[in-house]
């Protein structure tokens, strides 16, 4: 059966991944205390370090349901409540990414690191900044984009002047046959005042 096989397969797929992650060197836990942790955990909820993430699963619940319902259509009530249903089960999951994520910043930041930036973040100013931030980012962006352009074309104008400056030192007979032909086109013109030809 077709949604036999899709299930299997991702199934197949999850579990595949896990395995990779699972591979992965881990850095030793015992060094980091329970105090350590704890302010790890408390700056990264500050902070929102993982809110990013929140729509992971609602998306892979949407894209599973779609799949399984365009290639089994008349069981479109059953997926659509069997894909919840699990999707809830799963949903408890989503503190062990909170773990790994305090796990991560214990590893690069002290303890009073940590303290410091959850109590910042909880200020006025901090909230603030979290507010925003990303408008900030994005405006910053927008200001690099023009930055950058300007100063490829102010370089690049640079960069040719004296290279074109270097080119003439280095071959003047070349330059000045690239003048005669100018020259020449002058001397061909009718000076003001010149008869104009009878019609």
């Amino acid at each position: 059966m077709i949604l036999f096989r899709s299930v299997r397969g991702l199934a197949l797929a999850l579990a595949t991944a896990a395995t990779l992650a699972a591979a992965e060197p881990s850095h030793a836990e015992d060094d980091i205390t329970d105090a350590h942790l704890k302010a790890a955990r408390e700056a990264v909820a500050a902070i929102h370090a993982t809110d990013m993430y929140d729509s992971i699963l609602p998306q892979a619940a949407d894209a599973l349901k779609h799949e399984l319902i365009q290639k089994n259509p008349d069981l479109t009530d059953s997926i659509v409540a069997t894909v919840d249903a699990k999707a809830l089960e799963i949903a408890s999951r989503r503190a062990d990414l909170e773990k790994e994520a305090a796990l991560a910043y214990a590893r690069s930041m002290s303890e009073a690191d940590l303290k410091a930036i959850a109590d910042f973040y909880r200020t006025p100013a901090g909230l603030a900044l979290l507010d925003k931030g990303p408008i900030v980012t994005r405006e910053v962006g927008k200001a690099a984009q023009i930055w950058q352009a300007g100063i490829a074309r102010d370089l690049a104008e640079e960069v040719g002047k004296v290279i074109s400056a270097e080119v003439a030192k280095e071959n003047p007979q070349a330059q000045q046959g690239d003048q005669q032909p100018a020259a020449q086109d002058e001397g061909q013109k009718p000076a003001d005042g010149d008869a104009k030809p009878a019609e």
